[in-house]
């Protein structure tokens, strides 16, 4: 995970996990949407995630 895509998560979730699939992108926005900091936790997690 690059400084960037980490940069990217905090300032913009739902932009940083683009490439992760639809699944990801829209359980990203929801949370953005219901607070930022869950929505922040989730993209960081979803980057960290070594299987996908």
């Amino acid at each position: 995970m690059s400084i960037w895509r980490v940069l990217l998560s905090i300032l913009l979730p739902p932009l940083a996990v683009l490439d992760k699939g639809c699944g990801s992108i829209v359980i990203v926005t929801i949370l953005t949407i219901c607070g930022w900091v869950p929505g922040v936790i989730a993209a960081l997690i979803i980057l960290n995630n070594p299987n996908k």
